[in-house]
């Protein structure tokens, strides 16, 4: 992909909204991302009063939708609206949101009782101590380099039939492959239209599939595509193909390369592993734990297919243990404070 496909699809921000001061002194915990995991995960940590701070970038993965979908309770509603609500959630229990970038975050001298302690610097170069973090960056889907794909992405290029499925049923849709997912991929969007293309785009294509795609009526066409078409309106109305023809689409279903965004977070040390099929995210254990002490992840860095209420869940259980963490921790440092005022045995 080149460099100006990759800003169009993974720079897109949500409204400004006021910045919280961020907090002087050590917190209890830093949230780093202000999505549904990261917000779900501070609402519980405010909630068990608990000093947190959300350290929020301002673009979420899904901002260039319209609404979430397949949310209880909350269908159809647009993000921008969930994200105003979670961090005004957040701020009611004492919790704070402050909009900035994360430049590094990595450990730092424990304090005398020998708890964590973390240090995350903001590119302004402001900074903050934190006794645990949740790393909640989500992830930035990568697209093939095909002409005019990210100027549609979010619209009439989709990648999730649960996502955007509805929105987009009966339409003439286009199965723009990028590997053996996209298999399965056509098999889901086919509930949806009668009239689905399969573009095979170089990837491999074995000889079951295409019988099974024949019997299911998904035509399959192997030449490369090279551009994506648009209507005199600037819509999506097709494909151009590497011999020149134009094949008429009104949607695109891609499964992009989904990479979880690390950059500022190296200094954790935190595993990162490849998700066959997917991309690349970080390793997490039950509720959100990693292999670094006091370091948690939670929602699309570490789980790729999470939608937002997934995300959103995982982020409440790191948000659980997280508490349960600071909650053995202080009862450690209250019994040492203990020992540390009892009598000792003189010496001779």
């Amino acid at each position: 992909m080149n460099d100006k496909e990759t800003q169009e699809t993974t720079t897109v921000t949500t409204p400004p909204y006021a910045s919280d001061a961020l907090a002087e002194g050590t917190v209890d915990a830093v949230v780093i991302g202000g999505g549904a995991a990261g917000l779900n995960g501070a609402l519980i940590l405010a909630r068990s009063r608990r000093s947190v701070v959300v350290i929020d970038s301002g673009s979420p993965r899904n901002a260039p939708a319209q609404a979430v979908h397949g949310l209880l309770a909350l269908d159809g509603t647009p993000p921008t609206e969930i994200l105003r609500r979670g961090r005004e959630q957040v701020r009611q229990y004492g919790g704070r949101v402050v909009h900035g970038k994360v430049a590094s975050a990595e450990p730092a001298a424990p304090s005398a009782d020998g708890d964590l302690r973390f240090t995350v610097t903001l590119a302004d170069g402001r900074h903050i101590t934190a006794r645990r973090i949740l790393i909640a960056t989500g992830l930035t889907d990568v697209l093939p380099q095909v002409p005019g794909l990210a100027e549609h992405w979010g619209h009439s290029v989709v990648h999730c039939p649960y996502c955007h499925g509805w929105e987009v049923r009966d339409e003439p849709i286009g199965i723009l492959a990028t590997g053996a997912a996209s298999i399965g991929h056509a098999y889901l969007f086919r509930q949806l239209t009668e009239d689905l293309t399969y573009f095979t785009h170089g990837t491999d294509l074995d000889e079951d599939s295409r019988a099974r795609f024949a019997a299911r009526g998904i035509r399959v066409i192997d030449t490369p595509v090279t551009e994506v078409v648009n209507d005199a309106d600037g819509a999506l109305a097709g494909v151009r193909l590497a011999d020149g023809q134009v094949v008429a689409r009104r949607v695109l279903a891609v499964g992009p390369n989904m990479q979880a965004r690390t950059q500022g977070l190296e200094g954790l040390g935190l595993p990162v592993q490849d998700l066959p099929n997917m991309g690349r995210g970080f390793a997490s254990g039950p509720s959100g734990t990693t292999e670094v002490p006091g370091v948690w992840v939670a929602g699309n860095a570490t789980d790729p297919a999470a939608q937002v209420g997934a995300s959103a869940a995982a982020g409440a259980l790191a948000g659980a243990n997280i508490n349960s963490s600071l909650a053995t921790a202080d009862t450690d440092a209250a019994l040492q404070k203990i020992a540390e005022k009892s009598p000792t045995t003189a010496t001779r």
